[in-house]
Protein backbone atom coordinates (compact mmCIF):
# COMPACT_ATOMS: atom_id res chain seq x y z
CA UNK A 1 0.00 0.00 0.00
CA UNK A 2 1.33 3.42 -0.97
CA UNK A 3 2.40 5.72 1.85
CA UNK A 4 1.11 9.30 1.87
CA UNK A 5 2.56 12.28 3.73
CA UNK A 6 -0.89 13.51 4.77
CA UNK A 7 -4.38 12.02 4.88
CA UNK A 8 -7.75 13.69 5.49
CA UNK A 9 -11.42 13.42 4.60
CA UNK A 10 -11.22 16.65 2.60
CA UNK A 11 -8.33 18.52 1.00
CA UNK A 12 -9.12 22.17 0.28
CA UNK A 13 -6.80 24.07 -2.03
CA UNK A 14 -6.81 27.83 -1.44
CA UNK A 15 -7.13 29.67 1.89
CA UNK A 16 -9.28 32.53 0.66
CA UNK A 17 -12.73 33.27 2.14
CA UNK A 18 -14.43 30.20 0.60
CA UNK A 19 -11.65 27.73 1.38
CA UNK A 20 -10.92 29.00 4.88
CA UNK A 21 -14.61 29.16 5.80
CA UNK A 22 -15.30 25.64 4.52
CA UNK A 23 -12.23 24.29 6.33
CA UNK A 24 -13.36 25.86 9.61
CA UNK A 25 -16.91 24.50 9.30
CA UNK A 26 -15.78 21.00 8.36
CA UNK A 27 -13.12 20.73 11.06
CA UNK A 28 -15.63 22.09 13.57
CA UNK A 29 -17.88 19.15 12.68
CA UNK A 30 -15.00 16.70 13.17
CA UNK A 31 -14.45 16.12 9.45
CA UNK A 32 -10.69 15.92 9.02
CA UNK A 33 -9.59 18.71 6.71
CA UNK A 34 -6.30 19.82 5.20
CA UNK A 35 -6.19 23.42 3.96
CA UNK A 36 -3.45 24.06 1.38
CA UNK A 37 -2.24 27.60 0.65
CA UNK A 38 0.56 28.42 -1.78
CA UNK A 39 1.53 31.68 -0.06
CA UNK A 40 3.50 31.90 3.17
CA UNK A 41 0.78 34.03 4.80
CA UNK A 42 -2.71 35.39 4.17
CA UNK A 43 -1.83 39.10 3.92
CA UNK A 44 -2.56 39.97 0.30
CA UNK A 45 -3.75 43.35 -0.91
CA UNK A 46 -6.79 44.37 -2.96
CA UNK A 47 -8.96 41.34 -2.52
CA UNK A 48 -12.75 41.63 -2.48
CA UNK A 49 -13.56 42.93 0.97
CA UNK A 50 -17.21 44.05 0.99
CA UNK A 51 -19.92 41.91 2.55
CA UNK A 52 -23.54 42.14 1.46
CA UNK A 53 -26.52 40.70 3.33
CA UNK A 54 -25.73 37.17 2.08
CA UNK A 55 -22.17 37.22 3.40
CA UNK A 56 -23.26 38.76 6.69
CA UNK A 57 -25.97 36.12 7.18
CA UNK A 58 -23.53 33.25 6.57
CA UNK A 59 -21.01 34.64 9.07
CA UNK A 60 -23.79 35.12 11.65
CA UNK A 61 -24.99 31.56 11.02
CA UNK A 62 -21.64 30.18 12.15
CA UNK A 63 -21.21 32.60 15.05
CA UNK A 64 -18.40 34.52 13.35
CA UNK A 65 -19.85 37.95 12.68
CA UNK A 66 -19.84 39.22 16.26
CA UNK A 67 -16.21 38.20 16.72
CA UNK A 68 -15.30 39.79 13.40
CA UNK A 69 -16.97 43.01 14.49
CA UNK A 70 -14.73 43.15 17.56
CA UNK A 71 -11.65 42.80 15.35
CA UNK A 72 -12.79 45.54 13.00
CA UNK A 73 -15.32 46.16 10.24
CA UNK A 74 -17.17 49.19 8.87
CA UNK A 75 -20.80 49.53 7.79
CA UNK A 76 -21.48 51.76 4.77
CA UNK A 77 -24.13 54.36 5.58
CA UNK A 78 -25.15 55.22 2.00
CA UNK A 79 -24.25 55.23 -1.68
CA UNK A 80 -23.70 58.64 -3.27
CA UNK A 81 -23.64 59.64 -6.95
CA UNK A 82 -21.43 62.64 -7.67
CA UNK A 83 -21.21 65.00 -10.63
CA UNK A 84 -19.00 68.08 -11.07
CA UNK A 85 -17.74 67.84 -7.49
CA UNK A 86 -21.10 67.53 -5.75
CA UNK A 87 -23.70 64.92 -4.75
CA UNK A 88 -26.86 64.67 -6.83
CA UNK A 89 -28.31 61.36 -5.60
CA UNK A 90 -28.13 59.28 -2.41
CA UNK A 91 -29.23 55.72 -1.72
CA UNK A 92 -29.86 54.77 1.92
CA UNK A 93 -30.14 51.28 3.42
CA UNK A 94 -33.43 49.70 4.36
CA UNK A 95 -34.26 49.63 8.05
CA UNK A 96 -33.71 45.88 8.34
CA UNK A 97 -30.09 45.73 7.12
CA UNK A 98 -28.98 49.15 8.37
CA UNK A 99 -26.16 49.39 5.82
CA UNK A 100 -25.43 49.28 2.08
CA UNK A 101 -22.44 46.99 2.51
CA UNK A 102 -19.80 46.19 5.11
CA UNK A 103 -16.07 46.58 4.63
CA UNK A 104 -14.16 43.75 6.27
CA UNK A 105 -10.39 43.63 5.72
CA UNK A 106 -9.64 40.14 4.47
CA UNK A 107 -6.75 39.80 6.88
CA UNK A 108 -9.35 40.22 9.65
CA UNK A 109 -11.71 37.63 8.17
CA UNK A 110 -9.06 35.09 7.22
CA UNK A 111 -7.13 35.69 10.42
CA UNK A 112 -10.25 34.94 12.48
CA UNK A 113 -11.07 31.80 10.49
CA UNK A 114 -7.55 30.41 10.82
CA UNK A 115 -7.29 31.38 14.49
CA UNK A 116 -10.49 29.49 15.26
CA UNK A 117 -9.52 26.54 13.08
CA UNK A 118 -5.97 25.97 14.37
CA UNK A 119 -6.96 24.45 17.76
CA UNK A 120 -9.40 22.00 16.15
CA UNK A 121 -7.96 18.44 16.08
CA UNK A 122 -9.50 17.82 12.63
CA UNK A 123 -7.76 20.83 11.02
CA UNK A 124 -4.35 20.97 9.32
CA UNK A 125 -2.95 24.05 7.57
CA UNK A 126 -0.17 23.73 5.00
CA UNK A 127 1.26 27.14 4.04
CA UNK A 128 3.86 27.69 1.32
CA UNK A 129 2.47 24.62 -0.41
CA UNK A 130 1.81 24.65 -4.15
CA UNK A 131 -0.32 21.92 -5.71
CA UNK A 132 1.46 20.24 -8.61
CA UNK A 133 -0.78 17.32 -9.54
CA UNK A 134 -3.91 15.30 -8.84
CA UNK A 135 -3.79 11.74 -7.53
CA UNK A 136 -6.20 9.39 -9.29
CA UNK A 137 -7.38 6.00 -8.08
CA UNK A 138 -10.10 3.85 -9.64
CA UNK A 139 -11.06 6.56 -12.11
CA UNK A 140 -11.56 9.38 -9.64
CA UNK A 141 -9.60 12.06 -7.83
CA UNK A 142 -8.12 10.75 -4.58
CA UNK A 143 -5.84 13.57 -3.45
CA UNK A 144 -3.09 15.92 -4.62
CA UNK A 145 0.65 16.15 -4.94
CA UNK A 146 2.26 19.42 -3.91
CA UNK A 147 5.56 21.17 -3.37
CA UNK A 148 5.98 22.34 0.23
CA UNK A 149 9.10 24.26 1.18
CA UNK A 150 10.82 22.87 -1.92
CA UNK A 151 9.93 19.20 -1.29
CA UNK A 152 7.20 17.10 -2.86
CA UNK A 153 4.44 15.91 -0.55
CA UNK A 154 1.38 13.75 -1.18
CA UNK A 155 -2.05 14.35 0.32
CA UNK A 156 -4.57 11.50 0.26
CA UNK A 157 -8.20 12.59 0.34
CA UNK A 158 -11.50 11.21 -1.02
CA UNK A 159 -12.59 14.78 -1.83
CA UNK A 160 -10.50 17.62 -3.25
CA UNK A 161 -12.02 21.12 -3.19
CA UNK A 162 -10.49 23.71 -5.49
CA UNK A 163 -11.01 27.11 -3.88
CA UNK A 164 -7.90 28.57 -5.47
CA UNK A 165 -9.21 31.57 -7.36
CA UNK A 166 -9.64 32.79 -10.89
CA UNK A 167 -6.39 31.19 -12.09
CA UNK A 168 -7.22 27.90 -10.38
CA UNK A 169 -4.53 25.21 -10.52
CA UNK A 170 -7.05 22.55 -9.51
CA UNK A 171 -9.35 23.50 -12.39
CA UNK A 172 -6.44 23.32 -14.82
CA UNK A 173 -5.19 19.96 -13.54
CA UNK A 174 -8.72 18.54 -13.65
CA UNK A 175 -8.99 19.73 -17.27
CA UNK A 176 -12.29 21.51 -16.63
CA UNK A 177 -13.04 23.78 -19.61
CA UNK A 178 -13.95 27.37 -18.86
CA UNK A 179 -15.04 30.43 -20.81
CA UNK A 180 -13.71 33.91 -20.14
CA UNK A 181 -16.28 36.71 -20.22
CA UNK A 182 -14.86 40.09 -21.18
CA UNK A 183 -16.27 43.24 -19.62
CA UNK A 184 -14.58 45.83 -21.80
CA UNK A 185 -12.69 47.51 -18.98
CA UNK A 186 -9.82 47.04 -16.56
CA UNK A 187 -9.59 48.53 -13.10
CA UNK A 188 -6.98 50.63 -11.31
CA UNK A 189 -6.97 50.33 -7.51
CA UNK A 190 -5.33 52.71 -5.05
CA UNK A 191 -5.71 53.27 -1.33
CA UNK A 192 -5.23 56.57 0.48
CA UNK A 193 -6.00 57.86 4.00
CA UNK A 194 -9.55 59.16 4.33
CA UNK A 195 -9.89 62.93 4.81
CA UNK A 196 -10.99 64.06 8.26
CA UNK A 197 -14.75 63.74 8.73
CA UNK A 198 -15.18 61.32 5.82
CA UNK A 199 -18.40 59.32 6.27
CA UNK A 200 -18.56 55.55 5.67
CA UNK A 201 -19.90 55.72 2.13
CA UNK A 202 -19.60 54.36 -1.37
CA UNK A 203 -19.20 57.31 -3.77
CA UNK A 204 -19.59 57.01 -7.54
CA UNK A 205 -18.80 59.37 -10.41
CA UNK A 206 -18.54 59.25 -14.20
CA UNK A 207 -15.22 60.51 -15.60
CA UNK A 208 -14.49 60.31 -19.34
CA UNK A 209 -17.45 57.92 -19.67
CA UNK A 210 -15.85 55.51 -17.18
CA UNK A 211 -16.83 54.65 -13.60
CA UNK A 212 -14.82 56.12 -10.74
CA UNK A 213 -15.70 54.65 -7.35
CA UNK A 214 -14.61 55.36 -3.79
CA UNK A 215 -15.06 52.73 -1.10
CA UNK A 216 -14.57 53.74 2.53
CA UNK A 217 -12.48 51.17 4.38
CA UNK A 218 -12.22 50.15 8.00
CA UNK A 219 -9.13 51.67 9.58
CA UNK A 220 -9.52 55.15 8.06
CA UNK A 221 -8.84 54.61 4.37
CA UNK A 222 -10.50 55.23 1.03
CA UNK A 223 -10.08 52.68 -1.74
CA UNK A 224 -10.22 54.17 -5.24
CA UNK A 225 -11.47 52.00 -8.08
CA UNK A 226 -11.12 53.61 -11.51
CA UNK A 227 -12.34 51.87 -14.66
CA UNK A 228 -10.14 52.25 -17.73
CA UNK A 229 -10.59 50.87 -21.23
CA UNK A 230 -9.61 47.23 -21.47
CA UNK A 231 -5.94 46.82 -22.38
CA UNK A 232 -5.21 50.56 -22.21
CA UNK A 233 -2.96 50.68 -19.15
CA UNK A 234 0.40 50.38 -20.91
CA UNK A 235 -0.52 53.30 -23.19
CA UNK A 236 -1.93 55.28 -20.28
CA UNK A 237 1.31 54.90 -18.32
CA UNK A 238 3.23 56.63 -21.11
CA UNK A 239 1.15 59.77 -20.60
CA UNK A 240 1.57 62.41 -17.92
CA UNK A 241 0.09 61.33 -14.60
CA UNK A 242 -0.99 64.81 -13.55
CA UNK A 243 -4.18 65.15 -15.67
CA UNK A 244 -5.36 61.79 -14.31
CA UNK A 245 -4.91 63.00 -10.73
CA UNK A 246 -6.58 66.31 -11.53
CA UNK A 247 -9.66 64.48 -12.83
CA UNK A 248 -9.88 62.49 -9.59
CA UNK A 249 -9.75 65.66 -7.51
CA UNK A 250 -12.25 67.48 -9.73
CA UNK A 251 -14.70 64.63 -9.21
CA UNK A 252 -14.13 64.45 -5.44
CA UNK A 253 -12.64 67.75 -4.17
CA UNK A 254 -12.41 66.54 -0.55
CA UNK A 255 -9.69 64.12 -1.63
CA UNK A 256 -7.25 66.76 -2.83
CA UNK A 257 -4.82 66.88 0.09
CA UNK A 258 -4.74 63.12 0.67
CA UNK A 259 -4.61 62.23 -3.03
CA UNK A 260 -1.78 64.64 -3.85
CA UNK A 261 0.18 63.41 -0.84
CA UNK A 262 -0.21 59.69 -1.48
CA UNK A 263 -0.67 59.26 -5.25
CA UNK A 264 2.46 60.53 -6.96
CA UNK A 265 2.80 58.23 -9.97
CA UNK A 266 1.23 55.36 -11.84
CA UNK A 267 3.16 53.07 -9.48
CA UNK A 268 0.69 53.95 -6.72
CA UNK A 269 -2.07 52.09 -8.59
CA UNK A 270 -2.54 48.34 -8.90
CA UNK A 271 -3.99 47.01 -12.15
CA UNK A 272 -6.80 44.43 -12.14
CA UNK A 273 -7.54 42.90 -15.51
CA UNK A 274 -11.29 42.48 -15.30
CA UNK A 275 -12.96 39.31 -16.49
CA UNK A 276 -15.53 36.85 -15.28
CA UNK A 277 -15.76 33.19 -16.25
CA UNK A 278 -18.03 30.19 -16.55
CA UNK A 279 -17.09 26.53 -16.41
CA UNK A 280 -18.72 23.66 -18.28
CA UNK A 281 -18.95 21.85 -14.97
CA UNK A 282 -17.78 22.44 -11.40
CA UNK A 283 -17.38 18.79 -10.49
CA UNK A 284 -15.66 15.52 -11.30
CA UNK A 285 -15.52 12.28 -9.34
CA UNK A 286 -13.86 13.13 -6.04
CA UNK A 287 -13.37 16.82 -6.95
CA UNK A 288 -15.31 20.09 -6.85
CA UNK A 289 -14.34 23.70 -7.54
CA UNK A 290 -15.97 26.65 -5.79
CA UNK A 291 -15.79 30.46 -5.69
CA UNK A 292 -13.71 32.21 -8.35
CA UNK A 293 -12.30 28.87 -9.49
CA UNK A 294 -15.79 27.88 -10.67
CA UNK A 295 -17.27 31.26 -11.52
CA UNK A 296 -15.06 34.34 -11.48
CA UNK A 297 -17.04 37.53 -10.85
CA UNK A 298 -16.25 41.08 -11.92
CA UNK A 299 -15.83 43.67 -9.13
CA UNK A 300 -19.29 45.17 -9.81
CA UNK A 301 -21.55 45.00 -6.78
CA UNK A 302 -18.87 43.31 -4.64
CA UNK A 303 -20.60 39.96 -5.19
CA UNK A 304 -17.56 37.69 -5.42
CA UNK A 305 -16.64 37.12 -1.76
CA UNK A 306 -20.28 36.65 -0.79
CA UNK A 307 -20.99 34.20 -3.58
CA UNK A 308 -17.86 32.22 -2.71
CA UNK A 309 -18.87 31.91 0.94
CA UNK A 310 -22.34 30.79 -0.11
CA UNK A 311 -20.70 28.04 -2.18
CA UNK A 312 -18.85 26.90 0.94
CA UNK A 313 -21.99 26.97 3.07
CA UNK A 314 -24.06 25.09 0.47
CA UNK A 315 -21.38 22.46 -0.09
CA UNK A 316 -21.09 21.84 3.64
CA UNK A 317 -24.86 21.37 3.98
CA UNK A 318 -24.74 18.66 1.32
CA UNK A 319 -21.66 17.00 2.82
CA UNK A 320 -23.23 17.03 6.27
CA UNK A 321 -26.05 14.82 5.00
CA UNK A 322 -23.57 12.01 4.32
CA UNK A 323 -22.54 9.35 6.80
CA UNK A 324 -19.03 9.58 5.35
CA UNK A 325 -17.24 11.80 2.84
CA UNK A 326 -16.44 8.64 0.91
CA UNK A 327 -20.20 8.27 0.34
CA UNK A 328 -20.23 11.57 -1.59
CA UNK A 329 -20.90 10.52 -5.18
CA UNK A 330 -20.57 12.42 -8.45
CA UNK A 331 -24.36 12.77 -8.44
CA UNK A 332 -24.20 14.44 -5.02
CA UNK A 333 -21.56 16.90 -6.24
CA UNK A 334 -23.64 17.60 -9.34
CA UNK A 335 -26.57 18.37 -7.03
CA UNK A 336 -24.39 21.00 -5.30
CA UNK A 337 -23.62 22.55 -8.68
CA UNK A 338 -27.32 22.61 -9.59
CA UNK A 339 -28.13 24.28 -6.27
CA UNK A 340 -25.72 27.12 -6.98
CA UNK A 341 -25.30 27.54 -10.74
CA UNK A 342 -28.55 29.35 -11.59
CA UNK A 343 -28.06 32.06 -8.94
CA UNK A 344 -24.42 32.53 -9.91
CA UNK A 345 -25.21 32.95 -13.60
CA UNK A 346 -28.01 35.40 -12.78
CA UNK A 347 -25.52 37.42 -10.71
CA UNK A 348 -23.03 37.46 -13.58
CA UNK A 349 -25.78 38.64 -15.94
CA UNK A 350 -26.71 41.35 -13.43
CA UNK A 351 -23.10 42.54 -13.31
CA UNK A 352 -22.93 42.92 -17.09
CA UNK A 353 -26.24 44.80 -17.16
CA UNK A 354 -25.18 47.05 -14.30
CA UNK A 355 -21.92 47.92 -16.02
CA UNK A 356 -23.66 48.66 -19.33
CA UNK A 357 -26.20 50.98 -17.70
CA UNK A 358 -23.93 52.78 -15.21
CA UNK A 359 -23.58 55.94 -17.31
CA UNK A 360 -27.36 56.38 -17.47
CA UNK A 361 -27.33 57.26 -13.75
CA UNK A 362 -25.67 60.55 -14.75
CA UNK A 363 -28.13 61.59 -17.45
CA UNK A 364 -30.38 64.41 -16.14
CA UNK A 365 -34.07 63.50 -15.90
Amino acid sequence: MKEYDFKADVCIVGAGPAGALLAYILAGHNISTILVERHENINKEFRGEHLNETGEAILRKYGLFEELEKIGLLRMERVEYWNEGGVFKRIFPDSQSGHVGIHVPQKHLLGLLLEKSQPLPAFTLLLNTKVSGLIEENGQCAGVTAIKDGKEVTIKSPLVVGADGRFSTVRKLAQIPFEKIKHGYDLLWARIPAPKGWDPTVRLALVNHEQLALFTQQGGFVQIGWNIAEGSYSELRQQSFQPFLDQLIAAFPELEESARSHIRSWEDFVLLQVQSSRCDTWVKKGLVIIGDAAHTMSPTGAIGINSAMKDADTLFQLMNEMDSIEDLSLIDLQRFEQMRRQEVEEQQKFQLEKEASFGKQFIPV
